[in-house]
């Protein structure tokens, strides 16, 4: 008889014990009510060799897969119950452009979150994330939702224009199409930069106009940038932004002219010096000019000007009113006068406006068409000694007739 030792003793009780869990694993599998084989044994998970659960189960999204009208404040979110997140990439569709959502994963990577918190309205969100569960199986999944798309949007209209050159009295003005209701909000989403830098302040007027200007004109030089981060800003109830752009300027050389209507003079000075002294003939004494601080907004080398459209009956109607610069929203401008000719530097005759010497057609050799050649948009035209009242801020680019504390406390932003 062979001796037995030790190790050959212990492989015997470990085989015996492996064929004895083999058949109780045989028998619980000939057991089954469906005959499949799976593993019941009370519903005890053996090993972990159970049924992997679903990749919804592993990683919630929110919103849904599938959901449609998400609100901008919405909230996007990938989490895991437990294990963790391997990655999540989001991707947004908006205006046939796609760009990725950055976000943070939490320390515990069991949540992700986007760095922007309100969700674009009117695009297509796309979510891929992986994770592995608290068995270390790895999950995938694929979601889609797509946002709000507001049946109103509002838009503003700026000047000055894209790469302009102005001049050192430019303010700049957005006009919006829907009045305001929201304007703190609205307000936020508009950046005025300036090269050097200036401090530079927002006021409102009224709900529909946004105006933004330094305390004092701008130096001569400066690079001016407007950015408007509108899209999808609610500026009223229901009513959503949509514009998203940037754009610049720059001030040139610093021209401020001043008008003595009592006088019957203008002397234009350039950066501070004096350049000329013209004579003029401003408002008659029952249709007079506005005093104050008036920005050029429009130049026209010829118009049309019309009593009946700013308000007066049918005293005048003249086809060609030659190099035509706009003053006020109301109507005033500085422009040529060829039919009233024996009047500059002796008497105020006009309806409102500053008229030069000019010849019809316009000529380049007398006053009014030598200034014209020398001006820009955003050019000071300062009145003084009129029997009228000041300019209203608002009336076309008044706003430098107002106090500095008195603009701005017109912000919505407090």
């Amino acid at each position: 008889m062979r001796h037995v030792t030790g190790r050959a003793r212990r492989a015997g009780v470990a085989l015996t014990a492996v064929l004895t869990w083999a058949g109780l694993l045989a028998g619980a599998a000939g057991c089954t009510a469906d005959g499949t084989g799976d593993i019941g044994m009370g519903g005890i998970d053996v090993g972990g060799l159970g049924k992997p659960p679903a990749p919804e189960e592993v990683i919630r999204i929110t919103p849904d897969d599938g959901e449609r009208d998400v609100r901008p404040d919405g909230k996007l979110r990938v989490r895991v119950p437990s294990g963790r997140l391997e990655s999540v990439r989001v991707v947004k569709s908006q205006d046939a452009q796609e760009s990725p959502v950055p976000g943070q994963l939490s320390d515990d990577r069991l949540t992700w979150e986007p760095d922007e918190k309100k969700l674009a309205l009117a695009a297509r969100y796309t979510v891929d994330a992986v994770a592995l569960d608290g068995h270390g199986r790895r999950s995938a999944r694929h979601t889609t939702f797509t946002t709000y798309v507001p049946e109103e949007r509002f838009i503003g209209y700026v000047t000055p224009e894209n790469r302009s050159v102005v001049g050192t009295g430019m303010i700049v003005s957005l006009q919006f199409n829907r009045e305001i209701d929201n304007r703190a909000a609205v307000e936020r989403a508009v950046h005025v930069t300036a090269k050097p830098p200036v401090e530079i302040r927002p006021h409102w007027f009224g709900g529909g106009r946004l105006d933004f200007r330094p305390e004092r004109y701008w130096r001569p030089g400066t690079q001016v940038t407007v950015t408007l981060r509108l899209r999808d800003v609610e500026g009223a109830p229901g009513v959503y932004g949509l514009q998203y752009r940037r754009f610049s300027f720059t001030v040139g050389r610093s021209q401020v002219s001043l008008v003595d209507a009592a006088r019957h003079t203008m002397e234009v000075r350039r950066d501070g010096e004096l350049l000329t002294t013209v004579p003029i003939t401003a408002g008659a004494p029952k249709t007079t000019t506005y005093n104050g601080r008036m920005v050029v907004t429009e130049m026209l080398e010829v118009t049309r000007m019309n009593s009946r459209t700013v308000g007066f009956g049918g005293e005048y109607d003249i086809p060609d009113v030659p190099h035509a610069m706009r003053l006020t929203d109301s109507g005033t401008f500085l422009h040529g006068n060829y039919w009233a000719p024996d009047v500059f530097g002796r008497v105020n005759v006009s309806h409102g406006c500053v008229g030069l010497r000019d010849v019809k057609g316009g000529g380049s050799d007398t006053p009014a068409g030598w200034f014209f050649d020398r001006s820009l948009v955003g050019d000071v035209v300062e009145v003084v000694h009129s029997n009228d009242k000041k300019v209203a801020p608002d009336n076309g680019l008044g706003g430098w007739n107002m106090g500095w504390k008195e603009w701005k406390a017109g912000s919505a932003v407090k």
